[in-house]
């Protein structure tokens, strides 16, 4: 008798999380949906062009022109927008992990900020941050209209497994539409700064992606953290490795960045 009531409860411990989970998950599909209905205007597209040279020692070198683009995200209703420094150039990121004897320089000539009804704006970058993998970039010109933008300091500080929102522009094949995908923390890293580690599902979006949690205030975007080799190069195991990572950078480290963008650059 014993042995059939823990099979009774058993089973209707299995049945009752088989009801509660798909109510738990259309919760979280909705949060998602309002998160992107209510800031997808602040999260656009980057357009970057650059020159890129390719040296091989005494072996020559090769030169060419790219365009590449990437999610930013307005901060400011003047258009400032902060992205992921390795996603605007990724060649100059490519650059620190070249084996010795190779070296990449890479050359920014045209920027354009794409905003969701497709208007495209000349900008200008204003700051980079290696340390953090932030670029900073603004209009070329003062815009009639304000921008949408995420209010940074409005922000949360998400807990082990807490439940994110990923979002992000999906490139030209995808006619740039927003897209989302819901994650977890994974770790919570202290040292030497608090960062945020997704899981695995946050490696098929963009660097450079705001992360929400389901509430709608914003944690942090999703920047590439490398760790430098003895050798001098980065050693590069792929993203996820011990040597190169997503991570999400808190909301608040990329405010107290921003302030270095000055009122002179407007």
């Amino acid at each position: 008798m014993i042995t059939n009531k823990i099979k009774v409860g058993a089973a209707a411990a299995v049945l009752c999380l088989a009801i509660a989970l798909p109510g738990r998950c259309d919760d979280i599909s909705q949060s998602g949906r309002q998160i992107a209905s209510k800031w997808q205007d602040s999260i656009i597209t980057v357009q970057v062009v650059t020159k890129t040279t390719t040296s091989y020692g005494d072996e020559g070198s090769d030169k060419s022109e790219g365009k590449n683009e990437a999610t930013g995200i307005v901060i400011d209703p003047s258009g400032l927008v902060v992205m992921s420094l390795a996603a605007m150039n990724p060649d100059e990121a490519l650059a620190q992990m070249m084996p010795k004897g190779m070296k990449v320089t890479s050359q920014i000539t045209d920027v354009k900020l794409i905003q969701s009804n497709g208007k495209e704006i000349p900008a200008k970058v204003i700051l980079r941050d290696k340390d953090l993998d932030l670029a900073f970039l603004r209009p070329k010109q003062k815009q009639a209209t304000p921008f949408a933008a995420i209010d940074l300091s409005k922000s949360v500080k998400p807990e082990l497994l807490d439940p994110i929102a990923v979002m992000y522009r999906m490139g030209t094949l995808g006619s740039r539409s927003i897209s989302a995908s819901i994650d977890r923390i994974q770790s919570i890293v202290e040292k030497p700064r608090t960062m945020y580690v997704p899981g695995i599902n946050a490696l098929g979006t963009s660097l450079g992606a705001p992360v929400f949690a389901m509430d709608g205030n914003i944690a942090g975007i999703l920047v590439l953290r490398m760790q430098k080799s003895s050798s001098g190069g980065s050693s590069f195991g792929g993203i996820g490795s011990s040597r190169v990572m997503y991570v999400i950078l808190p909301a608040a480290d990329v405010l107290e960045a921003a302030g270095q963008t000055s009122d002179s650059t407007k």
